[in-house]
């Protein structure tokens, strides 16, 4: 017992805590993200071109996700469709976050009609199934990058909507901000010195945290048809294509693209575990 005591001490002298060691964690999967999304981008056409006399191949040391039927690199269009879903997924999820913040603060800051308003909205846009709402918005948008975009950003701001109201509802009956009323400070630079910085934090976790959602959305709208055209290698648009192909015995086409989503899901989804840990001031201690 007193050994382990010793160790944790010893852990706590040289600044290997909690917090270090989920700074260091948050630090390493934010890498791995990073590192899929510079390296699909520097994939280039060439390097997925088709070429017929090695299609079908199964996974193999040269060919770790095998060939497609026409001869494709998988493990090139995987890392390709990775690098598309996090651009999607980032610019969707931080226009959502930021949609999510504005309404919030305008349904706990404004008047009584006007939060009210906010919360039938907000009702309004949970009450419809998530799937159905996204494809009625990516289709009357026309479909492509620009409804996918649209569809994703107005479907998911709901959530970090309602949080955001709830914690500036709580700074408001906070006793510096009546003093800070009474010394003759606007609205505007309550908001901008009081508020603001107390969401900042509740923003930066809800804006990781939709990233999932997003990327997972992106992935079922390109699969059903309604999202990204067919020329792109997002992995949607790859496990719609490889499902032709499964009774053939090509199982790797949706096998490796599908668990990679998974991964890069679960990634993202740890990454905003942790930054909520980080921000979280009753775990400043830890």
């Amino acid at each position: 017992m007193d050994k382990q005591l010793a160790i944790k001490a010893s852990g706590q002298r040289f600044g290997f805590n909690r917090r270090v060691r989920t700074v260091i964690i948050s630090i390493f999967l934010l890498g791995i993200i990073i590192g899929i999304f510079i390296a699909g981008i520097f994939i280039g056409d060439d390097a997925m071109a088709v070429d017929f006399t090695r299609k079908g191949i199964r996974p193999s040391w040269e060919y770790p996700f095998g060939t497609d039927w026409l001869g494709r690199n998988m493990l090139l269009r995987t890392v390709k469709g990775l690098s598309i879903s996090i651009m999607v997924g980032t610019v969707a999820s931080a226009v959502s976050a930021v949609l999510a913040t504005i309404i919030g603060i305008a349904a706990a800051m404004g008047s009584k009609w006007m939060d009210s308003a906010i919360g039938w909205l907000i009702d309004l846009v949970m009450g419809v199934p998530h799937l159905l709402l996204l494809i009625l918005i990516a289709f009357a948008c026309g479909r492509g990058l620009t409804g996918l975009l649209t569809g994703i950003a107005v479907t998911h701001w709901t959530g970090l909507a309602r949080l955001v109201r709830a914690e500036v509802l709580q700074i408001r009956s906070q006793q510096y901000i009546t003093i800070s009323r009474r010394l003759g400070k606007s609205t505007g630079w309550i908001l901008l010195h009081h508020i603001l910085p107390h969401v900042l934090p509740q923003f930066v976790v809800g804006l990781v945290l939709l990233f999932p959602h997003a990327i997972l959305h992106e992935s079922s709208l390109s699969f059903l048809g309604y999202g990204l055209p067919p020329e792109q290698p997002a992995i949607g648009i790859i496990l719609a294509e490889s499902m032709k192909y499964l009774t053939g015995g090509m199982w790797w086409l949706a096998f490796f693209p599908g668990i990679t989503l998974v991964l890069i899901v679960i990634l993202f989804d740890k990454l905003g575990e942790n930054l909520k840990t980080l921000l979280d001031p009753y775990s400043a201690h830890e």
